[in-house]
């Protein structure tokens, strides 16, 4: 295996410090995508190459050579990898496989908690208004999901207000957020180089909500004031439920807020096709510098195991 099998353990570095200007540039619904699906090729592929030089490491075990009938002249000689390098890479493997199935198992509770508490609250509409005074607007996946809005909410908003945060959450609902929120996160836990990643496609769902919304009203400037005064409303008072926050992931972070005020006073964003371009290079660069890792490998044990015959 060459330098360039190292490539994809530091890549996400790249993509969790290009993650946040992408997410303010793109189009919110392509930015989502996007970085989703890169986030989670980047994770897979430091995986893999975690395995591979565990994998490597773990052919230098005598009784290894042994049970798969290896050369051991072929293996000291031309082992792929140092032992300190198979080391840390088992290592970091155990890390990353216990980190993801940790959190995988916290998101899959918590989204189940939400789904039983969406089917537990009355009536049959999507949209359910709690006599709760305090000020909250939030999205609860199931089947079906279901839209909570505080009467503390409805009162911090005028009648234009209302339709506003509907739409907005509304957009949540249909578009599934809460899983592109979960993909992220999960491929943050298997390489918290792509921390920066996950925080930005909770940036970028919200946009997306926002933008929904501003289509859905033709007046970007209402939108803009509603999630200004939505958010004053529930910084006062919020008090979101245990299963909301397992959705949500985690209070929004300081200066999203006024990010997507700004964002919204602003014309419609597009994707310019050279960044859609450079993430995609990102990826297939990660990807090409795993197979080539994984056929370096291969071919060094398969003739390990034709020197042993």
């Amino acid at each position: 295996m060459h330098l360039a099998v190292y490539l994809p353990l530091f890549l996400p570095g790249l993509a969790g410090v290009g993650a946040g200007p992408l997410a303010r540039r793109l189009e919110p619904r392509s930015a989502t995508w996007l970085l989703t699906v890169a986030g989670l090729i980047l994770a897979v592929s430091s995986t893999v190459v975690l395995g591979l030089l565990a994998l490597a490491g773990l052919v230098r075990v005598p009784l290894i050579d042994a049970l798969k009938g290896y050369s051991p002249g072929v293996i000291a000689r031309d082992d792929p990898a140092t032992w300190q390098a198979a080391v840390a890479g088992a290592v970091l493997l155990a890390l990353a496989a216990s980190a993801t199935v940790r959190l995988t198992v916290r998101r899959a509770g918590a989204l189940w908690s939400a789904a039983l508490e969406a089917a537990c609250l009355p009536g049959r509409e999507s949209v359910v208004v709690t006599e709760d005074r305090h000020a909250d607007a939030y999205t609860m996946p199931g089947l079906p999901g279901r839209i909570v809005i505080s009467h503390g909410m409805l009162d911090a908003l005028d009648p234009a207000g209302h339709d506003i945060i509907l739409a907005h959450e509304r957009a949540h609902l249909e578009n599934h957020h809460y899983a592109f929120v979960t993909l992220a996160q999960i491929a943050a836990a298997a390489n918290p180089l792509l921390r920066p990643l996950a925080a930005s496609v909770a940036f970028t769902v919200e946009r997306w909500a926002d933008e929904y919304a501003a289509q859905h009203t033709g007046d970007r400037r209402a939108v803009a004031e509603t999630v200004a005064r939505a958010a004053v409303a529930a910084k006062r008072t919020r008090t979101l439920p245990a299963a909301a926050l397992g959705v949500l992931g985690r209070r929004p972070a300081p200066g999203v807020i006024p990010r997507r005020v700004a964002a919204l006073l602003e014309p419609a964003p597009r994707s310019p096709n050279h960044l859609l371009v450079a993430v995609g290079a990102l990826v297939a660069v990660s990807s090409v510098c795993v197979l080539e890792a994984a056929h370096d490998l291969h071919e060094f044990l398969e003739l390990a195991h034709i020197h042993r015959r």
